[in-house]
């Protein structure tokens, strides 16, 4: 069966691989001159970047991603974070980190609660087990239990980070998704080599089963022929298909499709795509020739003004930066009103981190914007629609097309396990 995929990115890479293992005849479409996309790295200055994601599984060696890697045959190895911190005022009640820090356990959160709070989440994380929430945002949830402006930054800070939104922005069942599946895989991991480590892997495996892989040459058009998907148009020339998957999230596909889509029995459809919001969020990537963060987990930072989270990759891989220095990364989200004055909200994620490294001496190495067509997400988490297109044999998969409950790369394997479970039936 004659598959060709639109996008080289990780959902695309994915796709690609594991088809071809299958023997689908696999042909993979890249408008970069670079595969990739948002999950590969950028050499500078010695430094191996990252175009996008942060050289972290969220779920580690036993998460989904790595589960689709290891069931692909691709040579990936991934080490287990040491752990996740969350910083926090020296002094209960202070608003910032001016007047001094702490660092505590991630699984350490409710003790800045009082003894009753406490103990009723402890009986809420049991019982919500079972019996999930729904119907409301996480923030929503949380202030209907506890009355406690801590947790609420701290569900911020790990939302921010997770999945560039904010607690009032995400479905309560997602982050509950979210927490089962921490449950189930684990904490996160640095894949040795960073994203390209992934890639490059992904592309042996395709070659070696015959899959082609073209960069430079841009997808003008999706065929679609009797509601069935027939192949695409690709710098100027039809390449015919059985199947066509996606990378570029429902809305670019649907483009794509042009007058294909233009029927009333395509409406729903339409108005769906009217709906999906792009998440956005800064990177800030920082050298420096001592540790910043000493693990190579995540820390949290709730009582800042815009950064999320920091990860120090080198602390796992230290061939991502030169001999005896360190690369920290540190994402903020930014709210969609907040779009069109980036300049501000990068200055305050830099005043943040004078704050969150008092006296540490660093170097700015860059400053990476993710919005638009090339945010964060192309679907913000919980409300992705799925891999199905209103036609048959064409599939989306990547950022826009996650699965339930997974975090960013880890939501992208679910999503592509998904629709090869469909297209393999």
């Amino acid at each position: 069966m004659k598959t060709i995929i639109i996008g080289a990115g990780l959902g695309g890479l994915l796709s690609a691989a594991r088809l071809a293992k299958t023997g689908h005849e696999v042909e993979v479409f890249e408008r970069l001159p670079i595969t990739g996309g948002r999950f590969t790295n950028l050499d500078y200055k010695g430094f191996q970047l990252s175009s996008g994601a942060f050289h972290m599984l969220p779920s580690g060696p036993g998460g989904p991603l790595a589960r689709l890697l290891e069931e692909i045959g691709a040579n990936v190895h991934i080490i287990r974070s040491e752990m996740t911190t969350i910083r926090v005022p020296l002094k209960k009640g202070n608003p910032d980190y001016a007047k001094g820090f702490k660092d505590i356990s991630f699984s350490d959160f409710p003790s800045l609660l009082s003894y009753k709070d406490r103990m009723k989440i402890a009986l809420l994380i049991v019982s919500t087990r079972k019996n999930r929430p729904a119907g409301t945002t996480l923030q929503a949830w949380i202030k209907a239990q506890v009355n406690d402006e801590w947790l609420v930054k701290f569900a911020d800070s790990f939302c921010g980070w997770a999945l560039s939104l904010k607690s009032n922005e995400v479905p309560v069942e997602e982050v509950f998704e979210i927490i089962e599946n921490m449950y189930r895989f684990g904490g996160p991991g640095i894949p040795i080599g960073g994203c390209k480590g992934v890639i490059d892997a992904l592309e042996a495996v395709i070659r070696a089963n015959e899959g082609k892989i073209h960069t430079g040459q841009e997808v003008s058009k999706i065929l679609v022929e009797n509601g069935n998907a027939a192949g695409v148009v690709a710098e100027g020339k039809e390449h015919k298909a059985d199947l066509v998957i996606s990378n570029l999230g429902h809305t670019a596909t649907a483009l794509l499709c042009g007058e294909a889509l233009s029927e009333k029995m395509h409406y729903d459809y339409l108005k769906m795509l009217e709906t999906l919001k792009p998440s956005a969020g800064i990177k800030i990537c920082l050298a420096a020739d001592e540790p910043l963060v000493g693990h190579s987990g995540v820390l949290l930072t709730p009582y800042t003004r815009r950064i999320n989270g920091i990860n120090e990759v080198t602390q796992a891989d230290p061939k991502l930066a030169p001999p005896g220095k360190h690369l920290t990364m540190c994402h903020q989200y930014v709210a969609p009103e907040n779009v069109k004055n980036l300049e501000a909200e990068i200055q305050m994620g830099l005043d943040d981190l004078k704050e969150v490294f008092p006296g540490k001496k660093y170097e700015i190495l860059l400053i990476q914007s993710y919005h638009d067509e090339w945010p964060v997400n192309r679907a913000a988490s919980g409300t992705d629609p799925g891999n199905e297109t209103p036609f048959t044999g064409l599939y989306v998969v990547g950022d826009g097309a996650k699965g339930k409950g997974g975090i960013e790369v880890e939501g992208v394997a679910l999503g592509v396990s998904s629709a090869v479970k469909k297209i393999l039936g």
